[in-house]
C-alpha cells in the first residue's frame, strides 16, 4: 500500500492521524482531538474542501505563529441570551466549538441565544456546527466571515467580500433533520483550491477576471472574483452575513479581512455568529418534528419537472454522505495521501496509509 493509490480511510484513522499531527506541533491533546473531530466531520458530510485537505495549510499557519497553541478562549461580553467570545487567536474549530456549546446552554435557559466571536480563525464546514444544535433537539443558524476577500460587490471590481457562508439546521422526526449549508458565492474557495490540487478545470460560472470574463484555470485566478449566488441578491446576502458575523462582534470585515492563504502570521480576527433556538420553549416539540416530516414528505413526493428524477431537501446529500462514509470510509485521493505522508514524516508520526 502506498501513496499512489486512492483509498477510503476509516474516520477513526483520520481522527487519530490529524490529532497526532497537531499534538506533535505543540497543541494540547484535548484541543487536537476537538479539531480532528470537526475536520473529519467535514469530510464525513462530503465537505472535502474543509476536512483533512486543509491540514497542510493549518500546519503552515500553526508553525508560523498565526494560531495560538495555548489560547484562553473566554466570554468577554454577555447579557442574557447574548454573548461574545474572545477566541484569543485559537484555531477556529476551538473557538466556534465554544460558541456553539455556549449558545446551546443559553438557549436552554432563554429559549433563544446569539453567541458571536472575534479573534477567531477559519473553522471548516459551516454545517457541522449547526448539527451540534440539532443533536440537542434545537435549531442552529451559523454565519461567518470568510478568511480572504475573494468576491467583489455586485458591479464592482475591488475584492471587498468573502464567500461568507451560512448554515441552518432544523431537527425533524423519523425523516431526520433539514440542513442548509452554503457559501454566498457559486462555489467556496476551498473547492477552487481542491480543483487546483487535482488538476481539474473550473466551470465558467465560478469566477470572473477583472474584465468580467470567465476563469476556468484554478491556477490562474490572481485578481479574479468569485461570483455571488443569484447575482446582486447573493452579494447582498454576503454583505449582511458579514455585518452580523464580523462587524457586530468587533471582528474583521471589508478591507480589514486578512487573507490567510497568503499571510500565515497576522491575526485574522475572524468573526462567526451562532444563533440557537430551542423549540421546547414554545412547547409541542413532538408536533414540530412531525410537521417537519410532513413537509419533507410533501416536497419529495411532489411532481418532478422534465430532466429530474427526484426531489431532495437541502442537506440530504450531506446527511446521506455522513452515514455512508462512516460505514465505508472517507475517500482520500492519492495526491492527498502523498501530501499527508509528507506532513506525517515532518511531524514524526505514522502516515495515514501506515495506519490501515
Amino acid at each position: 500500500m502506498n501513496e499512489t493509490t486512492d483509498l477510503n480511510v476509516p474516520p477513526e484513522v483520520l481522527r487519530g492521524f490529524i490529532a497526532e499531527v497537531f499534538q506533535a506541533h505543540g497543541m494540547p491533546d484535548k484541543d487536537a482531538a476537538i479539531v480532528a473531530e470537526m475536520m473529519v466531520e467535514a469530510d464525513l458530510h462530503g465537505c472535502d474542501a474543509h476536512g483533512v485537505f486543509r491540514l497542510a495549510g493549518y500546519i503552515t499557519r500553526l508553525k508560523a505563529g498565526g494560531f495560538n497553541r495555548t489560547p484562553n478562549i473566554r466570554v468577554d461580553r454577555e447579557h442574557g441570551g447574548l454573548a461574545r467570545v474572545d477566541g484569543d487567536d485559537a484555531m477556529g474549530h476551538l473557538v466556534v466549538r465554544r460558541c456553539v456549546d455556549e449558545a446551546i446552554e443559553r438557549a436552554r435557559i432563554h429559549g433563544i441565544s446569539c453567541v458571536g466571536c472575534h479573534r477567531s480563525n477559519h473553522a471548516g464546514a459551516a454545517g457541522t456546527w449547526v448539527m451540534r444544535a440539532v443533536s440537542e433537539g434545537m435549531i442552529g443558524i451559523y454565519m461567518a466571515v470568510g478568511n480572504a476577500n475573494l468576491m467583489a460587490p455586485w458591479g464592482g471590481a475591488d475584492l471587498l467580500l468573502s464567500t461568507n457562508p451560512i448554515a441552518i439546521a432544523v431537527p425533524g422526526g423519523e425523516g431526520g433533520p433539514v440542513l442548509l449549508d452554503m457559501a454566498t458565492s457559486n462555489t467556496a474557495f476551498g473547492t477552487v483550491k481542491m480543483a487546483a490540487q487535482r488538476g481539474e478545470t473550473m466551470p465558467g460560472d465560478w469566477m470572473i477576471d477583472a474584465n468580467g470574463e470567465p476563469l476556468t484555470d484554478p491556477n490562474r485566478i490572481a485578481g479574479g472574483s468569485l461570483l455571488p449566488i443569484g447575482g446582486a441578491k447573493g452579494y447582498g446576502l454576503a454583505l449582511m452575513i458579514g455585518l452580523l458575523a464580523g462587524t457586530m462582534n468587533g471582528a474583521a470585515m471589508g478591507s480589514n479581512v486578512v487573507d490567510f492563504n497568503k499571510d500565515h502570521t497576522t491575526s485574522t480576527n475572524t468573526g462567526q455568529t451562532l444563533i440557537v433556538i430551542n423549540p421546547a420553549s414554545l412547547g409541542g416539540v413532538a408536533a414540530f418534528r412531525t410537521e417537519v416530516d410532513r413537509i419533507r414528505e410533501e416536497i419529495i413526493t411532489s411532481r418532478t419537472r422534465p430532466g429530474f428524477d427526484s426531489i431532495r431537501l437541502p442537506g440530504d446529500r450531506a446527511l446521506h454522505s455522513r452515514i455512508e462514509r462512516a460505514r465505508t470510509g472517507v475517500p482520500c485521493p492519492a495526491i492527498l495521501l502523498d501530501t499527508t505522508a509528507k506532513i506525517a514524516a515532518e511531524a514524526g508520526v505514522a502516515s495515514i496509509t501506515d495506519r490501515i
